[in-house]
């Protein structure tokens, strides 16, 4: 019995290894720190900025006029180009579906939907402007590692703050529904102040210190009542920055790096972490 047990496990980690060849795209296509890896990741960086460049001249009548031919045969080789990346980095993966469901992931596949949607549906090529978040890889190109970590604490600390944050939008809204009630009682229908809706949208744009001018107030109690929002408006752009400072500072406390281990998605790492605690990949 036990030699059948050791047998199914053998047999089971026999099934989980990669092949020589997934090891070899895997190289190329996660291995920045490979020649290979960097040039492939340079090449991907070129045909996505191909691709973007493509989908701006689109949106231009008289360029697209002349040129709509070669567009699309561009724009469908990049499309094929990108499918057959995004296949190559499912199969080179133990666990496929950490990369599927990674914030990279639904950015190639997001890029990949519009072109072949747009077989379908008309008006969809102009989503395939997505593909310039595809960008981001050349913080991995250039190794840029310590601002990747940065843009990680970053969002580690709006998602620890999203509570405070909300709270402090909820206040906001309250305020500027109370000012634009209070506008339209005081202010003219001349004036533009012609319903509670669009003295709202005035008092949003005033306390974020916009002001589009479109409308004002003209009496003398609706200009110091709008003073009073203007410095408000001032003092409440430190609040959310002090919220999201504080987090940034305890997570850097914690030496804790937020960020997701490229092959099993395991987060949680500390601060001086080369490898992942849970698969042993490099991080």
């Amino acid at each position: 019995m036990k030699k059948q047990i050791d047998k199914r496990m053998k047999f089971r980690e026999k099934d989980f290894k990669l092949r020589p060849w997934q090891k070899k795209v895997q190289e190329v296509i996660y291995g920045t720190d490979t020649p290979a890896g960097k040039a492939f990741d340079i090449i991907l960086l070129i045909v996505i900025l191909i691709s973007i460049v493509v989908v701006m001249f689109e949106s231009v009548p008289d360029i697209n006029q002349h040129y709509w031919k070669s567009f699309y045969t561009i724009e469908w080789i990049v499309t094929g180009l990108f499918t057959i990346e995004y296949i190559l980095r499912i199969a080179s993966l133990q666990k496929p579906l950490s990369y599927v469901f990674s914030f990279m992931g639904v950015v190639d596949l997001l890029s990949l939907l519009p072109t072949y949607l747009g077989l379908l549906v008309d008006g969809t090529e102009s989503l395939m402007v997505i593909r310039s978040i595809r960008f981001l890889r050349v913080f991995r190109v250039l190794r840029l590692s310590r601002f990747m970590l940065g843009a990680d604490i970053l969002g580690e600390a709006l998602k620890n703050s999203r509570h405070k944050i909300i709270v402090f939008l909820i206040t906001i809204l309250t305020i500027v529904i109370i000012m634009g009630g209070l506008m339209f009682v005081i202010e003219p229908r001349e004036a533009g102040f012609t319903s509670i809706p669009r003295s709202v949208y005035w008092a949003i744009i005033t306390i974020t210190t916009v002001g589009y001018g479109d409308i004002a107030p003209v009496t003398p109690v609706g200009q110091a009542l709008a003073s009073l929002i203007m410095l408000f408006g001032y003092a409440i752009i430190a609040v959310p920055t002090g919220i999201v400072s504080s987090e940034m500072t305890a997570i850097k406390k914690d030496k804790i790096r937020p960020f997701e281990c490229p092959n099993c998605g395991t987060t949680g790492h500390d601060q001086e972490a080369k490898f992942c605690k849970n698969c042993g990949k490099k991080i």
